[in-house]
């Protein structure tokens, strides 16, 4: 017996877009007011320490929201076995 997950197919199709659209914007706001911060306080950062924090910033986003985007561009399951 599988379990169902705890967000229908549409109601993750459906929390995707918002983050995508809404969640996304903000986090890049974000991310940009931490690197200027960090450059204010070590002006003079290697390239390699930023190149680490942007792609931890580039990666740290998706692990919340793993869940959410799961399968999201396959077809809907449940309409797969109305067939």
């Amino acid at each position: 017996m599988s379990e169902r997950p705890a967000l229908s197919y549409k109601a993750r199709r459906r929390w995707s877009l918002v983050i995508l659209l809404v969640g996304m914007p903000l986090y890049v706001v974000v991310a940009v007011n931490f690197t200027d911060w960090l450059r204010g306080v070590w002006p003079t950062m290697p390239w390699p320490v930023e190149l680490v924090v942007f792609v931890l910033f580039g990666l740290l986003w998706v692990l919340p929201f793993k869940f959410v985007f799961r399968g999201v561009g396959q077809a809907d399951p449940e309409e797969q076995g109305r067939d």
